[in-house]
């Protein structure tokens, strides 16, 4: 048995092949000729068993007849034995069918007592004319004595239809009669005649339904066959074809629906080509402007697309490098740590792969991300995408905030350990020192204290800057902050023997800020100033109105005027601080306005937290406003920024610009500048 599964596997691929190479009209054809066959066949079957059960029961209904109507007749007859008359009429009634086999009356015990055509005319003597011969009847005409039983049998010359009539008399059982009938021949010739013309009809209506069922067919397929090679031309790009069949219905719903469908393919294949073209456009405009670095290579690890921030990391600005090897491309450094990864991708050993490396010149901390790009199935390598990020900034940031909490931590402990220590000497021997000494114990503490306070005090201001959204601005006279800054640090700067300069326009309108913070914006300023100032040197403090134009503008044979670096929509006040310090380098330039960056590392002085022109510039953008800054070593260094006035007025304006303009004259005379 297990040998015949095979054999049945393939016999059934052997036929689903077989089918499967029929056309769909083939297809159509043989399922409607099959159809129409199972059903006329049984509709034929139907009328033909109709007919014949129709004939039987004819026939039956018939002899039932007959022996009614003869038992009728002869029944009272039998029950007073006048033998003669019953023989003539049984003989009469013989004759006047053909279709009469035989005729037998019997007694109750189904002895036969006359049988035409088996006896003769009776004589004189009784048993002459009878036959003693007994009669199988059946049990059910025993049972049932007032109904007829009716059957038939097959013998040689034809079917027969036998037919026992009980014979009652007054309720008396008398005997039987049975009679034979044979079908009649016209009722024969009838049937046959209408089983032959059924037959005929039948198969014509067989011959008129495949007809129809070809036409169908065609009619069917032919759209469908129009429509496959409508598709065919589609999928090869051709959106211009189209199907011209009048069809109705929804065949013709169809057809329109392709053609309406090819209309719009057509149409979008138009403006599919300016869509691709802006969206490679927008595609390779967002690579460009991507802050990282993106590299895209093929299958073979050959470069594919750049963006301008992997070439200016990589310092590929200007070469072509498509189609090159990427691994040959970079750098000896990053080379050599990125090969084991490219090789673990390219072989499918892995999907994506990550590493850390560093360059020399400039020194650079990258992050590359390697990723495989695959196709839908996900099995076959389609390309590498490479994204190269710059660390270097987060890596400063964390050397500068692991410098900030050393720092912090110094400078909490150093103080804290001050006051620890005087204050234990103070409880320890406070009978046995002097007065003096006391006090000098105490101004060290407070000293050390006032030093915790202004450590905790910046990181709170920056801190409270970062998280606060709303700063209340209101009118404020920037003199006046600028007279109590300077008065807070007159008496430090004459005992570091630094002069401090002020110089404030005269009736200098009121500006929109807030005045604490502009207060420690001064504060920050002017204390860096004096702290990295020698003495003997100079601070000096400027306040003045600053024009929405460029001041070279105003002067156009003036070339030796400064260049302008901002142009404000409206005129403000510029406040300006200038020291005779030691100067900050580019490099520190660069970095100046950082969080946690100390300029003491490079020159070697106090010690500070590296937040202060960190919440200067947090300030100042709280006002909308930014700190510049221009500096060179050994020189000194100066800090300028812009407030916006609180009213802003054209024809005032017009008239400072005029002022400023004859300033600048007098100043080029007097060669001020």
């Amino acid at each position: 048995m297990e040998n015949n599964l095979p054999l049945k596997g393939n016999s059934e691929n052997f036929f689903s092949n077989w089918w499967n190479e029929f056309s769909l009209r083939a297809k159509l054809l043989a399922i409607a000729t099959l159809v129409v066959s199972l059903l006329m066949t049984g509709i034929t079957f139907f009328a033909l068993s109709s007919i014949q059960r129709d004939a039987g029961m004819n026939d039956t209904r018939y002899a039932r007849d007959l022996g009614l109507l003869l038992s009728g007749n002869v029944t009272e007859l039998v029950a007073r034995n006048q033998e003669r008359e019953l023989f003539n009429v049984a003989e009469k009634f013989w004759r006047s069918s053909r279709n009469i086999r035989y005729i037998f009356f019997t007694d109750p015990e189904g002895i036969v007592q006359l049988g035409i055509p088996i006896s003769a005319t009776p004589s004189s003597s009784e048993s002459e004319f009878q036959l003693r011969k007994k009669l199988q009847l059946p049990q059910e005409l025993k049972k049932r004595p007032q109904f007829p039983l009716v059957r038939q049998h097959l013998t040689p010359q034809g079917q027969v239809t036998d037919v026992f009539v009980a014979l009652l008399f007054k309720g008396k059982y008398v005997g039987n009669l049975a009679l034979g009938v044979t079908p009649n021949k016209n009722a024969l010739a009838s049937a046959a005649l209408t089983r032959e013309i059924t037959i005929a009809v039948f198969i014509s209506i067989w011959v008129l339904v495949i007809i129809g069922a070809i036409f169908n067919a065609q009619t069917i397929t032919r759209p469908i066959r129009e429509l496959v090679s409508g598709v065919r031309e589609i999928a090869k790009g051709n959106f211009k074809s189209r199907i011209d069949l009048p069809m109705s219905g929804e065949l013709g719903e169809l057809l329109n629906g392709f053609n309406n469908m090819a209309s719009q393919l057509e149409d979008y294949d138009a403006a599919n080509i300016e869509e691709l073209k802006a969206a490679q456009v927008k595609q390779q405009s967002l690579i460009a402007t991507m802050a990282d670095g993106a590299i895209l290579l093929d299958e073979k690890g050959k470069i594919v697309l750049v963006n301008p921030t992997a070439r200016r990391l990589f310092r590929w600005e200007g070469r072509k490098i498509e189609t090159k090897d990427l691994i040959e491309e970079l750098p000896e450094l990053i080379a050599n740590d990125l090969h084991p990864q490219m090789i673990s991708l390219l072989n499918n050993i892995s999907d994506s792969n990550e590493i850390r490396c560093s360059t020399d010149e400039p020194s650079r901390t990258l992050r590359i991300v390697l990723q495989s790009v695959r196709d839908s199935s996900g099995s076959n390598l389609k390309g590498i995408a490479i994204t190269v990020q710059d660390l270097t900034r987060e890596v400063e940031l964390n050397a500068a905030q692991r410098r900030f909490i050393s720092n912090v931590s110094h400078e909490l402990r150093t103080p804290l350990f001050n006051i620890k220590s005087y204050v234990e000497t103070l409880y320890d021997l406070d009978e046995k020192l002097p007065h003096k000494q006391k006090m000098e114990f105490l101004e060290v503490a407070n000293s050390e204290t006032d030093r915790l306070t202004r450590l905790v005090n910046d990181v709170l201001d920056l801190s409270k800057l970062e998280t606060s959204s709303n700063v209340q601005f209101d009118e404020i006279d920037i003199s006046p902050a600028i007279e109590q800054t300077l008065k807070n640090y007159r008496l430090n700067a004459k005992d570091k023997n630094v002069e401090i300069i002020q110089e404030l326009e005269e009736n200098m309108q009121l500006t929109r800020g807030n005045w604490d913070l502009s207060l420690q914006v001064l504060d920050n300023l002017v204390g860096n100033a004096l702290k990295f100032t020698k003495s003997g040197g100079k601070i000096l403090l400027r306040a003045y109105t600053w024009p929405d134009v460029c001041v070279g503008s105003l002067i156009p044979e003036n070339k030796d005027a400064p260049a302008c670096d901002i142009i404000s929509p409206l005129p403000r006040i510029r406040v300006e601080i200038s020291d005779t310090g030691c100067g900050i380098s580019e490099e520190g330039q660069s970095k100046i306005f950082d969080r946690f960056y100390r300029i003491e590392n490079d020159v070697h002085t106090e010690a500070g937290t590296g937040l202060g022109l960190s919440i200067v510039r947090e300030i100042l953008e709280k006002h909308s406003s930014k700190i510049r800054m221009i500096s060179a070593p050994g020189i000194g260094t100066t800090f300028w920024f812009d407030l916006p006035l609180a009213k802003n007025d054209a024809d005032e304006f017009l008239i400072e610009s005029e002022r400023v303009r004859r300033k600048w004259d007098m100043q080029l005379e007097d060669n001020s500048i």
